[in-house]
């Protein structure tokens, strides 16, 4: 069990607005929650469920270990045996008693069972995450290599270059640093290396390695082990690698001031946080998201009383609040010019916060304009909250309160409300927003980029980029709308992504619309183009399913093998971000693959045509097969980071 605690940039737990004065809600995740049980929110933060047995499940090519639970059923099943024969050899004090034990331990056997059952067929289905494989493989090698070391150095990763085989082991030299230092053994690297490449275990999954250097190991993959994988993920879909336990996730993000616009500033923490609970739940965590609103304080004495005088009939009568930014600078003069109406606000606090109907109900209508207007925004970017203001935790504030003034992790640790060696909390920080002048992202008047305005401007420009290639005369009035939104909220959204989320960005539509580099614009365009491959040969998605079934992905040319080994790592990168939370990786990655399969078709055939005729003369299917196999990561990673891509462009 882990719990893991986001905060985007500040690292604050979500409490009411009494222990979170001044709340902007510009830019932060607040936490990211990761348990095996359910969490009951209305006691965050003071559940958080204690330690357990987990199951480890290590998916190394060839097995999947599930030792703890074979164990348990072993157990189960020996003591279901020994009450059996107690019970016939008259030693038990109680029939009856043997009997319900039996019964409970019976039941204890089934579910373990079938709980077993459905994480084998999970696993089975599980696209293989080879940089694991490869580091048990490797982990395995080394332990008998040099079984006096402990925790020796594992190093594994992908080889930039062909000649040096597809992974490389560099953990040799690390190993002969040790040996030095802890053993006064000078051993060369090479040797190192050798003794290493010698005790590899039995796999299906390496064809052979070489020692390289001053005792690098470079690993050639089987190709049939590939092309096996490629099957399978054709088959089966794609699929998280295998994680274990499912475990809950709380993530809180986007989090607005009720009153005030969404501006430029919740750009990064909405959309890196929805692209987080994307990742999460693809993976199969239990994933609850969270909008911790600005929605309690004493702001809201001020707008009410504003409310009173501007629409004293508002009990009855729904007030015409058009403009909530214009109503909040109204009453914010008002509460700093004149004293009467100050006075007044303070009193509106204390009987709101005292739970008068009245001015509940004047609360509510001030928060419902503001909802309204946030999910606008929401619904642009295709973003999904429930809601948790601060509101929601004021009657709680009385016990938090008593028990710490500071709200940061450290102290949250201290205080007891989380054990480090069982909860994981980290702050995710992220960059400002700057403009093309490398400064804070304003209007020319100076002025904070509403998020709305941003939003119809990329609306806009896509549009006009679409026209300039003259996508209108070729697509339906419905394919060029889809298309628009498409390519708009999707460069926006990449834009940001593909940043480390640590770094400021500047934000600029001619870059971002840009259909060459790493863009989403240029990703869209290749995945249109990989998905009217099959089409163009009248091969529809049964007869790709068929073939899928049946075919042997070849993979003998060089560009389908390197394409073929780029598609299956998808699941070692989202491994690598479910870590690290840098989303950029995702996107690296998505381009990557994108000019990778860009050089497959470049120089593999997949429809050949009679070049007279025009005319189909033969169909590479297992070319047609590589091109969906890549369609279908780059689908999966497209909705990850909450683009939508579509089938014209």
């Amino acid at each position: 069990m882990e719990l893991l605690s986001l905060s985007l940039p500040d690292p604050v737990l979500p409490v009411p607005a009494a222990a979170n004065p001044g709340s902007c809600g510009e830019g932060k995740i607040s936490s990211i929650q990761l348990t095996k049980e359910p969490l009951e929110m209305s006691a965050w933060p003071h559940v958080i469920p204690a330690a357990s047995h987990e199951v480890v499940i290590r998916n190394c090519c060839v097995t999947i270990q599930f030792a703890f639970q074979e164990n348990e059923i072993k157990l189960l099943t020996a003591e279901i045996e020994r009450l059996k024969n107690s019970g016939c050899l008259g030693v038990s004090p109680s029939l009856e008693g043997l009997r319900d034990e039996n019964a409970k331990l019976k039941y204890r056997l089934n579910f373990l069972q079938k709980s077993l059952q459905e994480e084998r067929s999970k696993t089975a289905k599980s696209m293989i995450n080879i940089n694991s494989c490869l580091q048990e493989i490797f982990g395995a090698a080394i332990q008998a290599a040099y079984p006096e070391l402990e925790n020796p150095p594992l190093v594994v990763t992908p080889s930039q270059q062909p000649k040096f085989g597809d992974y490389q082991c560099n953990s040799a030299m690390a190993i002969s640093q040790i040996l030095l230092k802890t053993k006064e053994q000078k051993v060369i690297p090479r040797e190192i290396a050798d003794k290493i490449a010698k005790n590899i275990p039995a796999n299906e999954c390496i064809e052979k390695v070489e020692i390289a250097g001053p005792g690098f190991i470079n690993v050639h993959l089987r190709k049939d082990f590939v092309s096996k994988q490629l099957s399978s993920l054709l088959m089966n879909g794609v699929q998280p690698p295998a994680i274990g336990k499912r475990k809950k996730v709380v993530v809180d993000f986007s989090s607005p001031n009720i009153a005030k616009e969404m501006h430029v500033g919740h750009l990064r923490s909405t959309i890196i946080g929805e692209s987080m609970c994307r990742l999460f739940e693809f993976a199969g965590y239990d994933v609850l998201r969270l909008n911790h609103l600005g929605d309690w304080g004493t702001q809201f004495g001020m707008l009410i009383a504003h409310l009173q005088d501007k629409f004293p009939d508002y009990l009855t009568v729904s007030p015409p609040i058009g403009d909530l930014q214009a109503f909040y600078k109204e009453s914010k003069r008002r509460f700093d010019t004149e004293e009467e109406f100050k006075k007044r606000a303070y009193q509106c606090v204390v009987l709101l916060q005292s739970k008068n109907p009245d001015f509940i109900k004047a609360w509510e209508l001030i928060c419902d304009v503001s909802r309204k207007e946030f999910q606008k925004i929401y619904n642009c970017l295709d973003i999904t909250l429930i809601e948790r203001g601060e509101s929601f935790y004021h009657e709680m504030m009385k016990d938090i309160v008593k028990e710490f003034e500071d709200k940061v992790f450290a102290a949250g640790q201290m205080i007891g409300w989380y054990d480090p060696k069982v909860t994981r909390v980290a702050h995710a920080a992220f960059g400002v927003v700057l403009g093309e002048d490398k400064k804070k992202f304003k209007t020319r008047s100076g002025d904070t980029v509403r998020l709305i305005d941003l939003l119809e401007e990329g609306l806009k420009r896509a549009m006009d980029k679409l026209k300039d290639k003259e996508r209108d005369k070729v697509l339906t009035a419905e394919e060029l709308k889809a298309a628009q939104t498409s390519v708009a909220f999707g460069c926006i959204k990449y834009a940001d992504l593909s940043h480390n989320r640590l770094n400021d960005y500047v934000f600029s539509f001619d870059k971002m619309l840009d259909d060459r580099g790493n863009t989403a614009a240029y990703l869209l365009y290749a995945f249109t183009r990989i998905r009217a491959i099959a089409r163009l040969a009248n091969i529809d998605e049964q007869m790709l399913r068929k073939a899928a079934r049946e075919e042997v992905l070849i993979l003998d040319h060089e560009k389908e093998w390197k394409l073929g080994k780029c598609i299956l790592r998808f699941p070692e990168i989202l491994q690598k971000i479910l870590e690290d939370l840098l989303l950029h990786t995702l996107c690296d990655y998505l381009y990557e693959l994108a000019t990778t399969f860009t050089e497959f078709y470049d120089n593999c055939y997949c429809v050949e045509k009679d070049r007279q005729s025009g005319q189909i003369v033969k169909v590479n299917m297992w070319r047609l097969l590589l091109c969906e196999a890549t369609a279908a990561v780059m689908a999966k990673g497209f909705d990850i980071l909450g683009i939508k891509p579509v089938q014209r462009m």
